[in-house]
């Protein structure tokens, strides 16, 4: 009797365990229908670009606050030296935003302090547009994505209404599940790319500020050199 129930236990046990369902990244993706399939890829691609102009924005950020080491120091020599072509021709062989701005200067030495601050400005300008290029999709991945995760929402609960009205009153939770996983999995998934993507324009945003601060230290070094040379 007692190996009877030992047997009973055991095969209960066995066919719980063929009845668990595993359950991958993939399953979780087509699991949702049609709908859910098309919501997933689309934040699949979002997550590829958002991923992708975090990375590039961060290389060509890194490179802009990158210059040549004692850069300021030759053009003060030069300036003083009153050798401008020597500067123009070192500004022009450096490729840096600092060396762009500088060279705006350069080339207006006999001008006004005024107009040189202002050919210096407009020039900086430009190298801080260059610098924010593509941020603004990014901030529009952070804000779109978990909207787009929303509207999975609304697309897997309107198939598990569906389903249920379909049913009567024969309603099955299995017949439910494409809608709830609709419902879920996208939301999940909208929400991840948006966090992702918030975090990655935050963080390169606060890269360009110091970026900003160093080039509007150099340049007020540099405007302190032509006052002095005047």
């Amino acid at each position: 009797m007692q190996s009877l129930l030992i047997q009973n236990h055991n095969d209960t046990i066995n066919n719980i365990a063929i009845k668990e369902k595993t359950l991958s990244i993939m399953d979780l993706i087509l699991s949702g229908g049609t709908g859910g399939t098309i919501i997933m890829g689309t934040l699949f691609v979002l997550s590829i670009i958002a991923v992708y102009i975090l990375f590039e924005r961060y290389s060509a950020i890194k490179k802009a606050s990158q210059e040549e080491e004692n850069f300021l120091i030759s053009i003060r020599n030069f300036v003083e030296a009153k050798d401008i072509g020597a500067a123009k021709t070192l500004c022009k062989n450096t490729d840096s935003p600092i060396s762009r701005m500088i060279e705006k200067g350069v080339n207006r030495i006999d001008k006004p302090m005024s107009e040189i601050s202002s050919a210096i400005e407009n020039q900086a300008k430009l190298e801080i547009y260059k610098m924010e290029t593509n941020l603004a999709n990014l901030a529009t991945i952070a804000g779109a994505a978990p909207m787009i995760g929303f509207l999975g929402t609304v697309i897997g609960m309107i198939i598990a209404f569906h389903e249920m009205a379909s049913a009567g009153g024969n309603i099955d939770v299995e017949m439910l599940s494409k809608g709830i996983y609709t419902a879920m999995v996208t939301t999940v998934a909208g929400l991840i790319v948006g966090i992702i993507a918030y975090i990655s324009y935050n963080y390169l945003v606060n890269k360009i500020d110091k970026v900003v601060f160093q080039l509007e230290a150099k340049i007020t070094d540099f405007l302190d050199i032509l006052h002095k040379n005047e």
